[in-house]
């Protein structure tokens, strides 16, 4: 500064201030034309003004930018030694380029002589100045005003005329829909009490006829005091069976609480060639004629002696030339004839049902005796039967149980067809756990089901006599004699034949011509009018009795416990 401006009055204005420099300043140092500069800087501590407070980012001091600060900030804390406080802001000059320089004018001062401190080098840019088209920055969200769609209406001036005027029909609707709601309810409800109330019940006393548990061996369990029989045949029991029907234990035995019926090979015992040729075998222990009354020699009943039959259930002989062979299966039956029977009651078995391709499990009854004449005259009920075929057999195998009545005026006039039902298992088979499977029997209904009343087989309700129920013709043919149908249950009650006392039968069967295993079905190795039936199953031994299994359990029938009650 010139002397010159002293003179006149006027004040100079002080020199500039910058980061770093000592913010104390001494009287008359102001005259001096060039200030002094700091060239370290050091951090601020506590009682520093806030004048010589370091950007504790900076580098170095040795470490210079060419660039220039064009704004300086100076908040001084107080006036000190009597100075005057600095300005808040000093403007300082800056050149065209921010980054560079131009040549010195007399309009704008040298990086040197307007004492310019050099930016450091890390330090924030200072902020761009702003334009026409720019905006300053801002952090806080910015909310927008959405635009008013032009399509809309105001809905102060939409017509709402449901909320003036009342809609005659609205609260008849409303009236409706409730009330059909409300009589669809009820009348569930109804259907539901009048359903339930229709199912027949028991409603007399019961009383205990038998209970097994198949908790003692198998001596006493079919002893002279047990309340099991073994029948020992081999004709086929009326079906064409395949198997024969024996006292062994290898093929009726209690073990661990259960009764295993299990079907064996005969070639195990004779052979395999006395099976097919050259063997005579015989049952000792035939139990034909007590099995059969009306068959014995001098029996009052009307069909007489059948020798035939007796010794065609007795023995057999193999002959190759004539394709007769020993039954290639040995099973079991074991019944309560003479032990426990009933007339009107309940019957429980809990069982497993035997897996294996051609095997007839089957719980069943029959007439303690044949009041009404032979089967099926005098009636027939089957609570259970099954086929041991897989699930893919196409005629109903393992994962199926059925439950039927049999009955008709002739021998040969069974109308089983007009009395069954069945119960089928979707994702399992009844080979796989044990089920219980159970008949109540009154003189007004009858009832056969597995495990729970909603899984009935059958259910009949004795509403009419049999004879009516069958719808017989009133002439049958037998060959080329006719025969005059007449009513063998005409001094009966609705029930006959089904009004006897009934004994249990458990058995496993084996194949059969009977019809059971239907011709042409699941591979079956055989035709029911074939002569040689029982010769092509033996010949096809090889398909067969592999599906049996080796352990000799999975193809047995295996039964729980029995459990009988009569009405009392």
């Amino acid at each position: 500064m010139s002397s010159s401006a002293d003179n006149d009055g006027v004040k100079p204005p002080p020199a500039p201030f910058y980061l770093g420099e000592n913010s104390k300043r001494t009287k008359g140092k102001h005259n001096q034309s060039t200030p002094s500069v700091s060239n370290n800087s050091r951090p601020s501590t506590a009682g520093t003004a806030a004048s010589s407070i370091v950007n504790p980012f900076s580098p170095p001091a040795s470490i210079v930018s060419f660039s220039i600060d064009p704004v300086m900030p100076i908040v001084p804390t107080a006036q000190q030694d009597g100075l005057e406080p600095l300005p808040r802001h000093i403007a300082l000059p800056r050149n065209t380029s921010y980054y560079g320089s131009r040549p010195n004018t007399g309009d704008s001062p040298t990086r040197v002589a307007s004492g310019i401190r050099l930016r450091e080098t890390f330090a924030a840019p200072p902020a761009r100045p702003l334009t026409a088209v720019s905006t300053a920055v801002s952090f806080t969200p910015s909310k927008t005003t959405r635009m008013r769609s032009t399509m809309l209406e105001d809905p102060n001036t939409l017509d709402k005329p449901w909320v003036t005027t009342k809609d005659p029909y609205a609260r008849i609707a409303y009236i409706l829909t409730y009330s059909v709601a409300f009589l669809g309810i009820a009348a569930s409800a109804l259907r539901i009490y009048f359903g339930y109330k229709s199912v027949p019940l028991i409603t007399g006393n019961l009383c205990m006829v038998l209970n097994e548990d198949f908790n003692s061996d198998t001596d006493t369990t079919f002893g002279p005091n047990g309340n099991w029989v073994r029948e020992v045949q081999l004709g086929g029991f009326g079906n064409g069976e395949f198997e024969m029907a024996t006292s062994s234990s290898n093929n009726s035995y209690t073990s661990n609480g259960y009764l295993y019926i299990t079907p064996t090979l005969t070639s195990n015992v004779i052979g395999s060639d006395a099976v097919f040729n050259g063997y005579t075998y015989n049952l000792t222990d035939c139990t034909y004629n007590s099995t059969t009354p009306g068959a014995n020699p001098g029996s009052s009943n009307i069909t007489g002696f059948d020798a035939t039959a007796y010794y065609q259930a007795c023995g057999a002989v193999s002959n190759s030339t004539t394709g007769t062979i020993i039954n290639p299966i040995q099973s079991a039956r074991i019944t309560t004839r003479n032990k426990a029977s009933i007339r009107y009651g309940r019957v429980e078995v809990r069982a497993k049902l035997p897996r294996g391709d051609w095997l007839w499990p089957a719980i069943w009854m029959l007439p303690l005796n044949d009041t009404y004449g032979p089967w099926p005259l005098s009636g027939e009920i089957d609570i259970m039967e099954s086929r041991g075929n897989a699930r893919s057999y196409p005629d109903q195998g393992i994962d199926y149980v059925r439950g039927s009545l049999n009955w008709g005026p002739l021998s040969f006039l069974n109308a089983v067809y007009k009395t069954f039902g069945w119960w089928t298992q979707r994702r399992t088979d009844y080979g796989e756990d044990f089920h219980t499977y159970t008949l109540e029997w009154t003189d007004s209904f009858l009832r056969i089901y597995v495990d729970t009343r909603l899984h009935y087989m059958l259910e009949l309700s004795f509403n009419e006599p049999f004879f009516t129920r069958g719808d017989f013709p009133s002439v049958v043919q037998n060959g080329t004699e006719p025969i005059v149908l007449q009513n063998p249950w005409i001094n009966g009650t609705n029930a006959t034949p089904f009004d006897q006392p009934f004994y249990l039968i458990l058995n496993l069967a084996v194949g059969g011509t009977n019809g059971w295993f239907p011709d042409n079905a699941g591979n079956k190795p055989w035709l029911d009018n074939s002569k040689t039936a029982m010769l092509e199953f033996a010949q096809a031994q090889d398909t067969w009795y592999p599906t049996w299994g080796s352990d000799g359990e999975s193809s047995s029938l295996i039964v729980d416990s029995v459990k009988m009650w009569e009405m009392c």
